[in-house]
């Protein structure tokens, strides 16, 4: 099957415009950098990943830029050639000559894995195991506004009947006025729909064991990653601490950090994301540790367009793992659309598309259109 050797990658740089800006802790944004990289066969079929960050490199240390110089210069001379199936041998290939970069490596694996599945005429879910479900919940993330301003826009969703559970970004301001930003928009929501907080790992265990047990007062129900990555003895006493769920998310990048994780039983829940470990294999790997630890698991986000949130889709999709739901609300933040057909948000959650490969189709007009010169 010598079509199926890949003879051209082509890596693209999009800027999508944002329905209204999406502030973190560290960063904020009003347009959405994505790269695309195309795998090109012999045989005529072409796979797409999907290379992305929450804002630039603050996250993970990577951004569109040095992804797309990553695949240009270093990926593309391996890849040449390779057949697309020979996903573990080029992936080990790609890390024996780049390390890290896993944010580059996702979308060259995604990549791999829709042009394989568009051969075989079978969707990716199917390379992954086969179906868990067909949906999954959706929650809304929120930026670092005022309780106002989240409240209202929480409440907006909620009567639209889009969304039943709100994540509210946290560490722009000092603990007692965050908190009392959270516990606001919490007495608001309270009955309602369900409230969670991401701290992007801007706390240290002090603050964290201080300040976090007011939130779990006011009804939050889930804490994310209050201190930095590194530090899972910290993360572990204050998941122990706490009387709500912790989840893991900047500490959990790779199966060797969901083992460490789970030994120290330093989160209830681990965030996966197809992004931010280096593709699909990698988060299903994840998403086993998780399992055989009895931890459920989260489909997490980096804001990424349709076709990342699809391929992580696949993934939450094909994982029974997955059963804190997800917050894979990417394309609904972006202004325009890039898919021929969009994908379909229903009553808070996304459902599965059908068809071979990832399942959609980039709308050649609109990426023409937010294309970098």
């Amino acid at each position: 099957m010598s079509d199926l050797r890949i003879e051209r990658v082509e890596a693209v740089l999009l800027d999508v415009p944002l329905r209204r800006p999406h502030r973190f802790a560290r960063a904020s944004m009003d347009a959405q950098p994505i790269m695309l990289v195309f795998l090109h066969t012999q045989g005529g079929v072409t796979g797409v990943g999907e290379g992305v960050v929450p804002a630039g490199p603050w996250w993970g240390g990577e951004s569109v830029e040095t992804m797309a110089l990553i695949v240009e210069r270093y990926f593309t001379p391996i890849l040449l050639g390779r057949r697309v199936e020979d996903i573990d041998a080029t992936m080990t290939a790609l890390t024996d000559a780049v390390a890290n970069n896993l944010f580059a490596k996702a979308a060259v694996e995604v990549a791999m894995h829709d042009a394989w599945a568009r051969s075989l005429g079978v969707p990716v879910h199917t390379l992954l195991g086969g179906l868990a479900r067909t949906n999954i919940p959706v929650t809304w993330a929120l930026g670092t506004e005022t309780a106002e301003v989240v409240a209202d826009e929480a409440l907006a969703k909620l009567d639209a009947g889009l969304h039943h559970s709100f994540k509210l970004k946290m560490g722009s301001q000092s603990p007692a006025d965050d908190v009392a930003r959270v516990a606001a928009v919490a007495e608001k929501l309270a009955g309602s729909a369900g409230v969670r907080v991401d701290i992007n790992a801007r706390w240290d265990r002090p603050t964290s064991l201080t300040w976090l047990p007011r939130l779990a007062e006011a009804g939050v129900e889930l804490i994310e990653q209050p201190v930095p990555g590194p530090e899972f003895e910290d993360l572990a006493e204050i998941n122990h601490a706490l009387p709500i769920p912790v989840m893991a998310d900047e500490s959990l990048r790779t199966p060797a950090d969901a083992l460490r994780l789970a030994r120290h039983r330093a989160a209830d829940i681990f965030s996966l994301k197809t992004t931010k470990s280096g593709g699909l294999r990698a988060t299903r790997a994840i998403a086993e540790i998780a399992a055989a630890a009895n931890i459920p698991c989260h489909g997490g986000t980096s804001i990424e367009g349709p076709i990342g949130t699809t391929a992580s889709l696949h993934a939450a999709c094909a994982t029974p793992a997955v059963t804190w739901g997800s917050e894979l609300f990417g394309p609904l933040l972006m202004r325009e659309e890039l898919l021929a057909t969009p994908l379909h948000y229903a009553d808070g959650e996304l459902h599965l598309p059908e068809g071979p490969g990832l399942g959609v189709e980039l709308d050649p007009a609109a990426v023409a259109r937010f294309r970098r010169s």
